[in-house]
Parts: C-alpha cells; structure tokens; sequence
C-alpha cells in the first residue's frame, strides 16, 4: 500500500470541465494525480479537431475554503505538485475534450508519441462510426461518458448505428449536423445526448427543422426514447402504405363453389400461399396474367374479415380495380382450373420489404425459394412483361430476411 502511495515525477493528470473564465479565456479544470506541473511547460491535450499542443499560460486555484467551480477570484502558482485539482489557463483549449488525459512535454519526449496517446480514445470512438453514413448523432458530457454510450449502441443487441459525434452541450451546429439525416433516413434525424444540456437556441432550431433531440441521465432511458420514437415512425409507415403494400397470395378456385360470375364475381377460394387482404388486385398467370379486379370482401363461415392466411378456405367478392374498362367474368376469362395471384409491383416489393419485413419472414420460408409458381412482378405500363420460370418475387422477399 505504501509504494502505491508513493509520489512519483511523472505527470499523470485527467481533464474533468472546459470552461470559459473572464480575464483568462478558455480553461480546463484538472486534477493533478502525479508530478509536478510548471507555468510555461507545453502540454498536449485531446481536442475534438485533433490533439492540441499549447503552453501553460498560467497555473490556477482557489482560495482556501473554496470550490475550484466556484467563480471568483484564484490564486496564482509558478509551479503546482500532486495531488490536487487546478485551473490551466492556455491558448486554444476551446475545443478540449472533458474526461481525456493531459501530458506534459518532457525534453526527452516524443510530442509526436504524445500526440498519438491523447487521440487514442478519439480514435476508439470514431472506429465505431457507421461506413454507410446513415445514423443518429450522439452527444455526452465526457468523453468516457461517449465511450460507453457509442459501445452501448453498437452491441448487437441493441445496434443503433450512428454517425457522428459530440462532447458537451447541444448548440445549434449539433442539430444542423443532425439535420442532414432528414433527406437521407427521417428516422435517424436526431440527437441522443447523454447527461448534457440543451441549449434553447438549439431546441428552437430543433424544432423548427424537424430533429428529434432525446436526453436522459441514463443511457437505457435514451434507448427506450429512441426505440418508441422508431415504433411509431414504422406504425406510420404501415398506415401510409397500407394501399400500395400489396402482400403475395396464391389462389385456387374451389369445386361447386362459384356464387356469381361477373358484376361482382364470388367464389369460395382455398389460399394455398401467402396471405389475402381487402384491396388486393388479383390476374391470372395462366392467361398472361389478365387482372380481374381486387378483393372487395372476405368471409370466413359468414363472417367479414380483413386478411386470411395460407391454408383457410373462404368467400371473396372481386370488383372491377378500373371502373373505365370491362368488368372481367367468370368462364369467359378465367376457368376453375385457373391459379388467382395477387398482382405484385416493383413499389410493392420495396414497401414490403421496408415497412413488412417481420410479417414476410413468417409467411415466406426459405423452401419457397424452389415455388414453380409465378406471381408478376410489373414495372408499370400496359405492356405485360413474359411469365418468369421461377417467382422472382418470392426470391426477393425470402432475400430481404438476410439484409
């Protein structure tokens, strides 16, 4: 215990505050654990901009009985030794990182090594920054504090991509940062910021651009912000979607079980693949894919339902999706032994594949991926595309579960 005790030469000091001191400018609040600091030794600090090597312009402490945060009036030292807290004045220390070491410049230091040593935990935290350039922006007191948070986000269990950073209060250059997300991902326009204040110039910006800023004392709290704010953007998603999203379905028509022909058409349908919903527009792959109009209705033993599922049995009511073109019939389009699938466009596939992903991948198993049947997939127009040999819908949406 005793040689743990033991003062020793080397410097060993720790930036705890960045603050701005009428008649000194900006200055660090550090404590001195070891060695000895003297008025007019170069030093090297972390910056947010890279390593900052300045000169110790003066050695500051309060009076007896006081508090170093305590504004007033400090006393001057040409020389301080461990152990205890002081004020450096020095030039450019306005972007000095809270939480990161400070060294002293010895004659037989390398300042390059040194300089190499403050950014290391910098360079920790920048290696965790998404390549993709899509995520949150992060904001905490220290730099430890930001450490912690970034590996909080990264694990895989939670795996919040983010994509850039800062220490200390949010100002407004943060939200304008933040801000870029906004034509990029809507989502990730926001700012977790961990154990920092909201400066109100900033919040008005916030909220006047559109940037959600979340703050909590604890990093789970900003985790279960953030992930409810992500719920209800996907919800929303779902709703606005919910016309366009038009979920893969295969039909079979089945025996003694046609109601009416045409002008609505009713059958009684066994839903071999996929899932049926109100709204669906339906063609027939057999006959170059004709449409023949959308589900009206469902009924399930005289019962109105919005979906059914693979492998229930049920009455749909198909209507015209066109008022402007003829009404399509029963015997004269299509024949008992014709498939109905559900008519799939490009747009479809990708709202499925953003807003529906859970939902397909319980519907679509990767044995679907060998289905001789074909469900179209159209780009627009009125030409029809050739019946593909293998559902390239399918294939997309058994893909999407993997990216």
């Amino acid at each position: 215990m005793e040689e743990k005790l033991t003062f020793v030469d080397e410097v060993q000091c720790t930036v705890l505050e960045v603050k701005v001191i009428e008649g000194h400018g900006t200055t660090v609040d550090v404590v001195l654990v070891n060695g000895m600091l003297h008025e007019g030794d170069q030093i090297v600090v972390c910056g947010m901009q890279g390593p900052i090597v300045t000169t110790i312009r003066a050695l500051l402490t309060p009076h007896p009985m006081k508090e170093l945060r305590v504004k007033g009036t400090y006393l001057h030292h040409k020389k301080i030794r461990a152990a205890q807290g002081i004020k450096i004045s020095a030039q450019g220390l306005e972007h000095a990182i809270a939480g990161t070491a400070l060294y002293a410049v010895r004659p037989d230091a390398d300042i390059e090594d040194l300089k190499d040593a403050v950014m290391e935990e910098m360079s920790r935290v920048r290696n965790r920054i998404d390549k993709s350039g899509e995520g949150v922006y992060v904001q905490a007191s220290t730099l430890g504090s930001l450490e912690a948070l970034t590996e909080f986000l990264k694990s895989p269990a939670v795996n919040i991509p983010f994509c850039d950073f800062s220490i200390g209060p949010v100002h407004k250059k943060d939200v304008m940062k933040a801000s870029v997300m906004l034509e990029r991902k809507k989502e990730y326009a926001t700012i977790l910021a961990f154990d920092v204040k909201v400066m109100p110039d900033a919040r008005d910006l916030a909220e006047e651009s559109g940037v959600k800023i979340f703050v909590a004392d604890i990093i789970y709290h900003l985790f279960d912000q953030f992930t409810a704010y992500i719920k209800n953007i996907r919800e929303e998603k779902k709703k606005d979607s919910a016309e366009e999203a038009v979920f893969p379905c295969v039909l079979k028509i089945m025996p003694n079980c046609v109601f009416n022909k045409k002008d609505p058409i009713v059958l009684g349908v066994d839903i071999l693949e996929g899932i049926a919903k109100v709204g669906t527009p339906l063609c027939i792959p057999s006959k170059e894919f004709i449409d023949i109009g959308k589900i009206a209705s469902i009924e399930i033993n005289h019962k109105q339902v919005d979906t059914a599922t693979k492998g229930q049995k049920v009455a749909i009511k198909i209507i015209g999706s066109n008022s402007d073109e003829q009404q399509k019939s029963f015997g004269r389009h299509f024949e008992m032994e014709d498939e109905l699938v559900s008519h799939i466009t490009r747009r479809s596939i990708d709202l499925l594949k953003e807003n529906y992903r859970a939902s397909l991948s319980c519907l679509f198993p990767c044995a679907l991926i060998g289905s001789p049947r074909c469900l179209p997939i159209y780009s627009g127009g009125s030409s029809r595309p050739p019946p593909p040999p293998v559902s390239d819908f399918l294939l997309t949406v058994v893909d999407c579960r993997m990216t």
